[in-house]
């Protein structure tokens, strides 16, 4: 799969502009501020419906004009297939894949799969048990439709829950069958996304503990486990047994949204004890296995989005990183990078056809 050509008005920096790009390696090289990372994140727009670094959609707009629009044109094996992706403001975002909109974003997810690396990744080590749930949910959700319908019933029932807690909370009274009906949705989803988190990261896993040796030299053993309440064989009782606490703090404090990930190396909590190489040589171990693993559910490459990652990492890890280019372990490529000699001399030994996308201040 690869995106053959893109158009943005009045997107974040961009007023107008369009492009075309390589089948292989596409560099966005351009100074700083130039919107190298915008560029990125419309390419991510058009697979996901939502920017990979705004939280409001409404940011996207470019400053005081009332709308954006992002076209795009991808090739699947041998069909071409056109996505737009538009909000005006005042109104709902629209996302028309084939001239066909839709009426739910979340039937577009896993159509055109793709993997973003970039520095704000760390987070998924460093930050809270929501980034490695978000970060997991990503990937099974670009390959199971259904596990992404779960999911979002889950948070709605989730949702419900919280505010009927909050609302007893205020008039201090309590009505547990009012409660029941998402209790219900949130032990039975949370059970099937339970299991399927499972079964993903035990195939997960072996990819990614493979791909760690290879970055890392086989110098220690990264080891990733799943956490969850769920996983215990008594998890409906014991969700039902904290009703008590749960009216106490006004929300639900067990289900699948307090799970974790658990990474490690040589046994020890790579959050606290990981050099920054083990982190990020993990990292890169992390979504290169992501980028493996949707290649073989899918049956065919995903995009890869390779975000300023070379000034984040040594040169060890990039000759690493370039390694596999070079044995055509992916398929089209985006790399953004402010010093377009430095990237030209990095892939001079790639023999893949290269674009280069310069952008203007």
């Amino acid at each position: 799969m690869t995106i053959e050509n893109i158009l943005l008005c009045f997107f974040k920096n961009y007023k107008d502009f369009q492009t075309d790009f390589s089948p292989e390696i596409n560099c966005i090289v351009g100074p700083n501020g130039s919107g190298k990372t915008n560029l990125l994140d419309a390419i991510y727009l058009l697979a996901f419906s939502k920017s990979a670094f705004n939280a409001t959609d409404q940011q996207l707009i470019f400053h005081d004009e009332n709308y954006f629009s992002v076209k795009g044109r991808f090739k699947l094996q041998k069909s071409g297939r056109e996505v737009i992706c538009s909000l005006m403001k005042g109104e709902k975002k629209k996302l028309i894949c084939d001239k066909v909109p839709y009426t739910r974003m979340s039937d577009h997810i896993g159509e055109f799969p793709m993997v973003m690396i970039s520095p704000g990744d760390a987070e998924i080590i460093s930050g809270g048990s929501e980034m490695r749930r978000r970060f997991f949910d990503g990937i099974i959700s670009q390959i199971d439709r259904n596990y992404l319908e779960l999911l979002i019933e889950y948070q709605r029932a989730l949702l419900q829950r919280n505010l009927l807690l909050k609302h007893f909370g205020q008039h201090h009274n309590f009505d547990y069958d009012r409660v029941a009906p998402y209790d219900n949705i949130i032990l039975n989803n949370g059970n099937q996304i339970n299991t399927r988190r499972q079964n993903f990261i035990n195939d997960f896993k072996d990819v990614f503990q493979y791909l760690y040796n290879e970055i890392s030299g086989h110098k220690e053993s990264a080891e990733l486990q799943y956490a969850s309440a769920f996983s215990h064989p008594d998890y409906k009782n014991r969700f039902r047994k904290n009703i008590e606490n749960d009216r106490v703090l006004q929300r639900t404090n067990l289900g699948i949204h307090k799970d974790d990930f658990e990474f490690s190396l040589n046994g020890y909590s790579l959050k606290k004890f990981g050099s920054q190489g083990q982190q990020k040589s993990y990292l890169i171990a992390l979504k290169m296995a992501q980028y493996q693993v949707m290649f073989e559910k899918k049956g065919f490459k995903p995009i890869l989005l390779l975000d300023d990652i070379f000034d984040k990492l040594d040169d060890y890890r990039i000759l690493k990183v370039l390694q596999m280019v070079q044995e055509t372990l992916f398929g089209q490529i985006f790399i953004t990078d402010a010093r377009p000699e430095r990237t030209m001399q990095l892939l001079s030994s790639v023999q893949a056809g290269k674009k280069i996308i310069t952008l203007p201040v």
